[in-house]
């Protein structure tokens, strides 16, 4: 099996971190950009060295997964560890594991910590847990691979407290981009759902409130369901097995053709291949079917679960990103959830990592009416934000001229550059959140950046990368952002050097003053050269 571009620089990348000694590194791929594969390609390499892989997950649906994948990928068997069956005395490399059967002590003392020299985590935002931590602490010598599709800063920190670096991240955006995922196209329906009552639990919204707050409002959703989603393959995620039933009872009373499957259903299989078959419209669970369960043909995602976890939010979406014949996009309904927890999930935040930015774009979505494109959305919503900030960067960059500093101050070079993941930027993992090393701190200075303002390395290497990258792209650097706006020249970030340089010598050459046939605020290097051409 042929990986792709991005699958194959992932691969290399994990081994890179291995090579280079770290022990615990994360791979950050979208639902249906192939993890498996990734992994599977991965052990491959990983058995052809001689080692020994343990795959660990916490479903018997992601280990079947693991195990169907690997064989098809690179045509390695595996043996498996859960309930009665054991890999002890296999010859098989390759173990897939229930971390619930491994997690017991008496498990685990069948084999030596130095057992296993790679493991891989699947669904790598829940390692956190007691249960993967028990079994990670034992096989304590092993090189970890945590597998997600966690698509934010702040799971990431999460993550960090046990995982070392980020190997490697394929962003939403970029998977649609390239033509790896569907587009999404999100629609605010205007019917304000009321959670002020529902409590908190484990860190999310609890699940029995959440059915509680639902059930006044199932007939009128199903109503909007029947006017957006009557010639689509819907699935709903409903917070409880109750309410899910309740739903589909529903949705069948109004002319769809509805089915419900739980953890608990004994006709599940076969609900589920019906489904894939079309003999059903809209699809009801609760929360069953978030990972190990994949139907591309899905064209609409209905979240009736809100959460403030972004994780689980991805993973709902994410069963309808695949692509699949004449399927030209994803519909995301999403509803008005009435709350004072401003961190609730929505469409903004599949792709947006900027609060300021994520609100602004859920605005525009909402005043629309219509189905949006996340992706144009967020553009506008980044446009929108940054002209909201001019007047902030002005008010910046004359406090600025004040200073006698020769160095650039590192928030002036990022707004100057729209550089919102360098302004928003926080660490989440441990070398990421210790101070700037010396030799950082001598690199930026030397281009420019002033580095007392910069208090973590993770900081310091972002902008290093950043400014290595401007430098090859021949863009302007900070000391002439700095000089050339503080002449009230306008984002200077996005000129090129030459450029830059060019009207640099005529200010020098005019005894540092502005020529007066130029305008600071209307300059555009770009437009005068179209000007020069034709003339």
């Amino acid at each position: 099996m042929q990986l792709r571009p991005y699958q194959q620089e992932a691969k290399e990348a994990i081994l890179a971190q291995w090579l280079q000694g770290i022990q615990r590194t994360l791979l950050v791929l979208p639902t249906g950009t192939g993890k498996t594969i990734v992994f599977s390609k991965l052990i491959e390499d990983c058995v052809r060295d001689g080692n020994r892989v343990l795959v660990l997950a916490h479903r018997g649906e992601l280990l079947d997964q693991a195990a169907d994948k690997l064989a098809q990928a690179t045509g390695l068997g595996c043996a498996i560890e859960k309930a009665e069956e054991t890999c002890i005395g296999s010859w098989y490399r390759v173990v897939v594991g229930s971390v619930q059967s491994l997690m017991r002590e008496k498990r685990l003392k069948r084999f030596s910590p130095d057992y296993f020299d790679n493991i891989i985590v699947d669904e790598a935002h829940h390692c956190i847990s007691d249960s993967y931590q028990r079994v990670l602490a034992y096989f304590k010598n092993a090189k970890v691979l945590g597998v997600t599709a966690t698509p934010d800063r702040g799971d990431m920190r999460n993550l960090g407290e046990y995982f070392e670096t980020l190997a490697y991240e394929y962003t939403l955006p970029k998977a649609i981009k390239e033509g790896f995922l569907s587009p999404i196209k999100a629609l605010t329906i205007p019917l304000k759902l009321d959670l002020t009552n529902v409590g908190i639990q484990a860190g999310d919204f609890r699940a029995n409130d959440l059915g509680t707050a639902l059930e006044p409002y199932l007939h009128q959703i199903a109503d909007e369901m029947v006017a957006h989603c009557s010639d689509r393959k819907t699935v709903v995620f409903l917070p409880l097995i109750k309410t899910s039933q309740k739903f589909r009872d529903i949705l069948n009373q109004k002319g769809m053709r509805a089915a419900e499957v739980n953890g608990e259903s004994p006709d599940r299989a076969q609900i589920l291949s019906d489904f894939d078959k079309g003999r059903y419209d809209v699809l009801c669970n609760s929360m069953l079917l978030t990972e190990g369960w994949d139907c591309p043909s899905v064209d609409c995602i209905v979240v009736l679960r809100p959460t403030k976890i972004r994780s689980l939010y991805s993973q709902m979406v994410g069963r309808g990103t695949r692509l699949y014949p004449d399927k030209d996009h994803l519909l995301l309904l999403d509803f008005l959830w009435h709350t004072e927890r401003h961190e609730l999930c929505r469409p903004a935040h599949l792709i947006c990592e900027n609060e300021d930015v994520a609100q602004k774009m859920t605005e525009n979505i909402e005043a629309a009416g219509i189905p949006l494109d996340i992706e144009e959305a967020e553009a506008q919503a980044s446009q929108d934000v940054v002209s909201s900030r001019e007047e902030a960067l002005a008010t910046i960059l004359r406090e600025m001229r004040t200073r006698k500093r020769k160095l650039v101050d590192p928030l002036q070079f990022e707004m100057s550059i729209q550089a919102e993941d360098l302004a928003n930027y926080k660490p989440a993992f441990g070398w990421e959140a210790a101070p700037p090393s010396a030799k950082q701190v001598e690199a930026l200075e030397k281009r420019g950046i002033f580095a007392g303002e910069i208090d973590n390395a993770g900081k310091a290497s972002l902008l290093l990368d950043r400014l290595y990258k401007r430098q090859s792209e021949g863009l302007t650097t900070p000391k002439q952002i700095r000089l050339l706006e503080g002449k009230g020249f306008q984002h200077v970030g996005a000129w090129q050097f030459d450029d830059a340089r060019k009207l640099i010598d005529r200010i020098a050459g005019n005894g540092w003053r502005v020529p007066y046939d130029i305008n600071p605020i209307e300059y555009n290097p770009a437009k005068m050269q179209r000007l020069e051409v034709i003339e």
